[in-house]
């Protein structure tokens, strides 16, 4: 009640102070008009408050509303589209009648002056919280405010960027390794070399010495270094280019854009923060806390300095939780085929905007008038000048001080280029072979800051009549692009090279003191053009000046978006008409002054400050770039100095001069009647013309001055805006959507959206040139007059051709635009001009992007510049440096996307980093609708630049590529850019009618099932047949052939370290077995774990416990340097397997119960631990004799790669039946010596060390794999040196030896090493055969005699330890048996295998994946390929689980708990149809069976198994079956730095851990090629992409990759990484 009360109180004393001031009857009229406008104002503040509008909407309404009521100036109307700005010069818009006019109802172009007016400014005012009004002032300049249209795009990026302020950003950030978290010493930092912009970039270089801000930015950098953990954050300065002002008004709005410390922007006028941003934060914990890490995992955190340990998983969770959010577009629903898979195809949007003008007509310039005193020729012009007037100034150079460093005349032009042409034409080669004749071409090299040097050359070559080709100065490995300028020269046939002295003293020189050749570049001649250098020509010489001609006169350089260099060719007539036509359109007059700060060798600057200079004998100031850097303000100094009419500069020329301006008082401006902006056409270019007038109309610079052109390497200039003092055609500009630009049509901003382009006229068509604009793909077809397209011109003043490439010529310069009837407009052929826009009303030109910076994503255009220029407006000039972004596409899975490359500011921290990347990505987003593919930030001045300074585009996109960038934080998104993935595969239902099983047939297919040799058809000698148990064939052996050596050990030098015959094996066995019963006290049956090195002990000790009747138990020994991560894994098998008790040596034994071994687990609950170096020396009673063949004989105990650790039950029925089958496969007898490099604990390898041997009776020679590292040609050496015939090894000893070997094998032949003996190597191993491995091998080894044909697989599982093997027989050898074919390579397409199909490929197919045969099946085994969810038999073109019958397949798992239900779904499954009798054991492998035309030694074709991958491994993404060794196979080819790659799932996110060979720099650039990789070759998109150290990714005793361990290290923050990127 208080309140009200207060209210009408202040309400009353209102009404009455306005009665007395104002009368009654004009405050009743003012109360009338209240009310009128009360009740919509009320429903519109209402919207607003419910936030149903925006605070720009709501202005904007509110100011429409009030408008009615509002008194207008005389002569406006209220309702008309655009209220006018600025000076009294009529302006015109763009109406229903206009538009009647254009036939092109939707064309509503706004065009007015230059000059703005403040309602327009006050309609188009940011949305600004009311703290803010208070710093809102008028500059100096009085009328005018300085609110422009051109701000538009940043008030719009920031407007975009407060509609995510409620929204925290979602997305991690990237973890890194303190060690690239380097902040940059402020003492070292030089801000990068702001030397100039490109060609196509507009400013860069903030923080020059001469700038007040730039102090200012300095301090606040380094007090923002000093108090970073402080919650107050002061705003930086910003400068007034880019409509930065905009930026300012929107301080307080962004302050509370994000709740992470981020710095407000800057208020511009008062350069500090008044009110301080509170931003709060949660305090982190001081308190030290224990996190389980290994390595220097404490090293680890992320930007902000928060350590990173517990926190990867909840980053996951929270990436899971941003992915989750509805992506744009959806995925369209689709059938797939199960072979071909489509990629999603954007379909056309019904609603997006078409053209629906009539079709243009081309536009035609005014006539060139011609004047009679203009000359026939440029080299007649300065004939003319140089003998009427020698003493006029022609160019004045300047020195890195400001001062005048030299006036050349022209009569000093003109006799030194005579001099420069004699002295071409005569004094090179000899006078019958002269090194250059007329029309020959040659280099002019000179560097920026000698334009007379140059200027004399030139007119030199025109006068010799031999065609100049001004390229760079090739100074520094710098300077990206310099071979392509070499291949330039190349391809034009240039010998010599003209060059000043200093220039010449700068090369870099060889040893001899000559100039070295340049990579790429023709063996040149370097001629140096001083006039000390040149003979004097005799006095009857006289250069022939002929009248222009079609003879080629120079040839520009000009830079593709590839990196190519193309040399357009430009003639004499050209040259001459494009000089007349400047001189027209910029009504320049003799002796005026022009300043030019472009580069005098090409483009604007050439035709400006060299040739049309010289054609009106003007005297031009040359403001070189070194002089940029040290005094921006230089140009403007010299406009005022020399009193200078025109200027010619780029728009970062003026952006430079507005950071510095605030240092100079007695600036005049007023003699400007023209300034030309080089790069007008540019985006940003508006709104650095906006803001320099803004502030520079007070020192005497009128509006109509600045006058932006648009030009290119083929057609010269193309516009340029008149210098007119009162003009019936003002500057134009257009509010364009964004939309309808990405769609190539023209829509007026209407609705005051956010995405919109402000594009501002260049002017009018060339005086004697026809322009009409074309579609920019496919015929050259007239657009409509509301569809943007390519700009073409028919003139003769563009250039002729690419010098050497007709086809290129013939579509750029000979182009013959069509109208919609198919026929050409014009007789003659038009030029492409590579600029895309449009010709709007008055005949202005609007240009709205290059051709070479368009990127067409989904099917919508983008412009670089554009992205450019909004990545720029997020936070102006506070982050990154103007002009040093990259944008540019790259083409990943069949679209382009987008790529965003910026040099940060070096004083930025990580958090800062992150944030600004994920407010580009919102603002490009919102704006362009259109997202980012990836962002990377690189330290500043770290990208190739051009020779002037600019960013070298296509060598950054290069480097990209290559994975050279070395960014220091990089955000990849593909999740929201990548929608044309084919969609996810639906399951197929249960068995169908399609799959009804005919006989031996499925689904119409043979089934696929194979088997081995039968076992009881062959017919053999084989003794130990007779014998159930293997206890008893060694008590056997031991009688009939004691001495037969059994196994021989070598040590690590090769020498023999031990061996064993018969009979010394029977008794040690026979010891082991009196100290198991006698001081072991065990029962028959009970368990003994046996930890040994791989050794003979290891051997006595099995035999002992089947003496004993005990079960043995191999087991790793733990290794004595890591007994904390290997002792518990012993520890665990002893406690699983229930070992009664453990038989070691002494050394393990001591070690066992060690300090460093109780650290580890509990010594106290080992079981007894029997030492077997002190055996008793009597027999045991009798030896024990199992009753039942079927009893366990021993346990097999392994860790699978997917981390499950699993002991096998192997009978003596199956022991004995394995021995044979191998015996059979491999031929193996008691003359034969094997030589064996495979650890002895699980699997082949311990039957083939153990028991084989002692079956077969042949000899083993064991090669420990421990003992590879000591000596990696120990297994080769042995090999070589017993003559050995058949090995065996794995393949982490195959990988040893590549990799260890690979450059000795010339040291190894003179050592005696031969391979030529062998005949079989077979690699042991539970995987896919690595076919790159065992070929590299095959190849690296065929010198040192080994056949290629030797090196084969075997493949085995937990179920069934050995399915396949294959030996071979080669040469002489092959007659002695019969094994069976070589192994086939079949290749298939990974596309189908994902689908669980198989079709097979050509060699080098696209999508192709070889898969080698796993070797020949063995004896007595039987394989059939089934469902492994339906259990159904498949057809042999399907992938299924391999299931196998046989006599030795395990038991079944012994297990703690007995997992029944495991056991025998393992070992004792059945087909769900077909034949559901026999029992198979499943081997949790997928793969598939092929019938080749090979034929085994029955004469049966032969049937081969192709192992593909584990099923308990592979991954099911998007509804397809991915093999982690696919992916990972891409990922390593990637980048050479690249060592190892695991890959695993975690919650439908792929994770890639990569081991970085090199250093930590690279860490970064392997983020996006692996994301790029995947994406093209597997259509995955990585959710997480982990750069560690090598040796992280834990790999077993078998070399394979134990990828579920990575995955429990990695999400328990136990890893260390360099970095972790994670993917939006």
């Amino acid at each position: 009640m208080q309140k009200l009360f207060q209210r009408w109180c202040c309400a009353i004393t209102l009404v009455v102070a306005l009665l007395v001031l104002l009368g009654p009857r004009k405050v009743y009229e003012g109360l009338v008009y209240i009310l009128r406008a009360r009740n919509p104002l009320r429903i519109i503040e209402e919207n607003f408050f419910a936030c149903d509008i925006t605070q720009k909407g709501y202005e904007k309404k509110r100011s429409k509303l009030l408008g009615a009521y509002m008194p207008h100036p005389p002569g406006k109307s209220p309702n008309s589209q655009l209220s006018f700005r600025g000076s009294q010069s009529a302006g015109y818009v763009i109406n229903k009648s206009l538009a009647e006019t254009c036939n092109c109802p939707s064309l509503a172009l706004f065009v007015c002056p230059l000059g703005l007016e403040a309602s327009m400014a006050h309609e188009r005012r940011p949305p600004m919280a009311p703290s803010a009004s208070r710093y809102h002032r008028r500059r100096s300049s009085g009328t005018r405010d300085e609110r422009y249209r051109s701000d538009v795009h940043t008030e719009a990026v920031q407007a975009a960027l407060a509609k995510h302020k409620e929204r925290k950003m979602a997305v991690p950030m990237p973890s890194k390794r303190r060690s690239l978290v380097v902040q940059t010493s402020m003492d070292a930092y030089t801000p990068p070399d702001t030397s100039s912009g490109s060609e196509e970039e507009g400013g860069q270089g903030e923080g020059t010495p001469t700038s007040s801000q730039g102090s200012v930015s300095m301090e606040h950098w380094i007090s923002r270094a000093i108090h970073q953990g402080s919650t107050t954050s002061s705003s930086s300065s910003s400068t007034q280019s880019g409509g930065s002002g905009a930026a300012g008004r929107l301080a307080d709005v962004l302050a509370q854009t994000h709740v992470e410390n981020h710095s407000a922007p800057p208020d511009v006028t008062t350069y500090t923060s008044e009110h301080p941003v509170q931003v709060a934060r949660p305090q982190v914990s001081t308190v030290p806390r224990t996190t389980p890490k290994y390595g220097n995992a404490e090293l680890m955190e992320t930007g902000d300095g928060v350590p990173v340990s517990s926190r990867v998983s909840a980053k996951i969770q929270q990436l899971v939780n941003t992915l989750k959010q509805p992506r744009r577009p959806p995925l369209r629903e689709f059938f797939v085929d199960d072979f071909e898979e489509l990629l999603e195809v954007q379909q056309p949007d019904p609603n997006q905007p078409r053209p629906e003008g009539a079709q243009m007509v081309a536009i035609r310039g005014e006539p060139l008038g011609v004047v009679t005193n203009w000359p026939p020729s440029l080299e007649a012009a300065l004939q003319r000048w140089g003998t009427i007037s020698p003493k006029a100034p022609c160019l004045t150079t300047m020195d890195t001080n400001g001062k005048p460093l030299y006036v050349l005349t022209y009569g000093k032009l003109w006799s030194r280029s005579i001099k420069v042409a004699y002295n071409i034409l005569h004094k090179l080669g000899t006078k019958q072979e002269p090194m250059v004749r007329p029309g020959d071409r040659v280099a002019l090299v000179f560097p920026n800051n000698d334009p007379a040097a140059f200027m004399v050359a030139f007119y030199g070559c025109l006068l010799a009549e031999v065609v100049p080709v001004p390229i760079e100065v090739p100074l520094t490995r710098k300077d990206a692009g310099s071979q392509q300028i070499g291949f330039l020269l190349g391809s034009c046939g240039v010998t010599v090279a003209l060059t000043s002295d200093a220039c010449h003293k700068g090369l870099p020189k060889g040893p001899t003191g000559e100039i070295p050749q340049f990579k790429g570049w023709p063996k040149l001649l370097w001629f140096v053009t001083e006039s000390k250098h040149l003979s004097k020509p005799p006095r009857d010489w006289f250069p022939h000046i002929k009248d222009a001609n079609n003879d080629t006169a120079y040839i520009e350089y000009k830079t593709c978006k590839d990196g190519s260099v193309l040399g357009v060719t430009v003639t004499r007539i050209a040259l001459l008409t494009h000089c007349q036509a400047l001189t027209q359109s910029c009504g320049y007059t003799e002796a005026e002054i022009i300043v030019n700060v472009l580069d005098f060798k090409k483009d604007v600057g050439l035709w400006h400050g060299i040739l049309t200079s010289v054609m009106n004998m003007m005297h031009v100031i040359s403001i070189p770039y070194s002089l940029m850097k040290v005094n921006p303000l230089s140009w403007i100094q010299k406009v005022c100095q020399y009193k200078a009419k025109v200027a010619c500069v780029k728009s970062r020329d003026m952006h430079w001069a507005l950071v510095a301006h605030r240092d100079q008082r007695d600036i005049n401006l007023s003699s400007l009647r023209m300034l030309v902006v080089a790069d007008g056409s540019n985006p940003w270019s508006i709104s650095s013309c906006d803001a320099f007038l803004n502030v520079f109309q007070s020192k005497g610079l009128r509006p109509e001055v600045i006058c932006p052109c648009a030009s290119s390497a083929e057609a010269l200039t193309v516009a340029i805006r008149r210098p007119t003092d009162d003009s019936n055609q003002p500057p134009g500009r257009g509010v364009l959507s964004m939309q309808g630009l990405s769609h190539g049509v023209i829509r007026v901003d209407t609705e005051e959206r956010l995405s919109v382009l402000t594009v501002q006229d260049v002017g009018t068509v060339m005086p004697g040139a026809l322009m009409c604009v074309v579609r920019p793909e496919g015929v050259p077809q007239l657009c409509r007059t509301d569809e943007i397209g390519e700009l073409c011109v028919c003139s003769i003043a563009t250039g002729m051709s690419y010098y050497g490439l007709s086809g290129m010529t013939k579509n750029t310069f000979e182009v013959f635009p069509m109208s919609s009837s198919g026929a050409p407009i014009s007789e003659y052929p038009f030029t492409r001009t590579g600029l895309l826009g449009f010709i709007g009303p008055g005949g202005l030109v609007f240009v709205s992007g290059k051709m070479d910076g368009l990127m067409v994503v989904s099917g919508r255009r983008h412009n670089a510049d554009d992205i450019v220029a909004t990545a720029l407006a997020v936070e102006p000039m506070k982050f990154v440096y103007r002009g040093r972004i990259a944008v540019f596409s790259v083409t990943v899975l069949h679209d382009e996307r987008i790529v965003v490359v910026a040099e940060q500011r070096p004083d930025s921290t990580e958090e800062d980093s992150f944030q600004w990347m994920s407010r580009v990505l919102q603002a490009i987003d919102s704006i362009h609708n259109v997202g980012v593919f990836c962002l990377a930030l690189v330290p500043a001045n770290t990208l190739p630049k051009t020779p002037l300074g600019g960013i070298h585009l296509s060598e950054t996109k290069q480097l990209f590529l290559e994975g050279s960038l070395h960014p220091c934080n990089v955000l990849m998104c593909p999740h929201t850019c990548v929608t044309n993935l084919p969609k996810p595969r639906q399951k197929q239902p249960e068995i169908g009618p399609a799959s009804v099983m005919v006989g031996n047939l499925v689904s119409g297919k043979r089934i696929a099932q194979a088997s081995g040799r039968d076992l009881g058809q062959i017919e053999d000698n084989d003794q130990a047949r007779k014998f159930l148990f293997l206890s008893e064939v060694l008590q056997w052996r031991a009688q009939t052939t004691p001495d037969h050596v059994l196994f021989t050990l070598l040590s690590s030098r090769g020498a023999v370290l031990s061996s064993l015959t018969c009979l010394q094996l029977h008794k040690r066995a026979e010891k082991i077995a009196t100290m198991l019963m006698e001081r072991g006290h065990l029962q028959d049956g009970d368990h003994v774990a046996l930890v040994y090195p791989p050794g003979i002990d290891l051997i006595a000790a099995f035999y002992g416990c089947l003496y004993a009747g005990c079960v043995p138990i191999t087991v790793r020994p733990p290794h004595p340097q890591n007994i904390a991560t290997t002792l518990p894994t012993v520890k665990m098998i002893v406690e699983v397997s229930r070992s009664a008790c453990v038989m070691t040596s002494q050394v393990i034994s001591k070690l066992l119960k060690s300090k460093e071994a109780s650290a580890a687990v509990d010594v106290r609950t080992w079981p007894p631990v029997l030492d077997t170096d002190d055996l008793p020396k009597k027999k045991p009673p009798q030896l024990y004799k199992p009753s039942n063949p079927d009893t366990l004989a021993y346990l097999d105990f392994s860790v699978s790669t997917t981390g499950m650790l699993a002991g096998v039950k192997m009978s003596h029925t199956a022991t004995s039946a394995f021995c044979r089958s191998i015996k059979l496969q491999c031929e193996l007898y008691p003359s034969r010596e094997v030589a064996i490099c495979l650890d002895p604990y699980c699997g082949l390898g311990f039957v083939l060390w153990c028991l084989c041997s002692v079956y077969s009776g042949h000899q083993s020679i064991l090669i420990p794999p421990s003992e590879l590292e000591v000596n990696p040609a120990l297994w080769l050496l042995a090999v070589s040196q017993f003559r050995v015939r058949d090995t065996f090894c794995s393949y982490s000893v195959m990988e040893l030896c590549t990799k260890g070997l690979g450059l000795q094998t010339e040291s190894l032949k003179s050592r005696g090493l031969d391979l030529s003996r062998v005949r079989t190597c077979v690699v042991v191993a539970e995987e896919r055969p690595r076919i790159a491995l065992t070929q590299s091998f095959s190849k690296l080894f065929k010198d040192l005699g080994l056949h290629p044909r030797a090196v084969s697989t075997s493949f085995g599982c937990r179920v069934n330890l050995a399915i396949c093997l294959q030996p071979h027989r080669l040469g002489k050898l092959a007659d002695q048996g019969t094994s069976g074919p070589d192994p086939t390579t079949v290749f298939v397409d990974m596309r189908a295998l994902r689908h669980d199909r198989v079709r097979l490929v050509e060699r080098g197919s696209p999508h192709s994946l070889p898969l080698m045969e796993s070797g020949k099946i063995l004896p007595g085994v039987r394989i059939i390929i089934a469902n492994p969810e339906t259990k159904g038999p498949l057809g042999d073109s399907h992938l299924g689980e391999i299931w196998v019958h046989c006599a030795h397949n395990g038991s079944g798992y012994f297990t703690v708990y007995g997992d029944e239900a495991l056991q025998s779904d393992h070992f004792n499954s059945h087909l769900s149809f077909g034949d559901t009798q026999t029992i198979w054991a499943r081997t949790g492998y997928l793969g598939f069976l092929r019938r080749t035309e090979l034929t085994d030694a029955s004469g049966e074709r032969h049937d081969a198994l192709y192992v593909v991958g584990a099923l308990d491994e592979a991954m099911e993404l998007r509804g397809m079956r991915y093999h982690p060794i696919d992916i990972e196979t891409s990922v390593i080819r990637t980048h050479k730095s690249i060592m190892e790659c695991a890959v695993f799932p975690w919650t439908n996110l792929l994770v890639v851990v990569v081991e970085l060979e090199g250093s930590e720099q690279e860490a970064l650039d392997l983020v996006p090629l692996v994301t790029n990789t995947v994406l093209e070759e597997h259509y995955l998109i990585v959710g997480v992409v982990v750069v560690v150290d090598i040796g992280v990714i834990p790999i077993n005793s078998r070399g394979e990759k134990q990828r579920m361990h990575l995955r429990d290290g990695f999400l328990a923050d136990q890893l260390d990484p360099i970095y972790v990127a994670y993917n939006m």
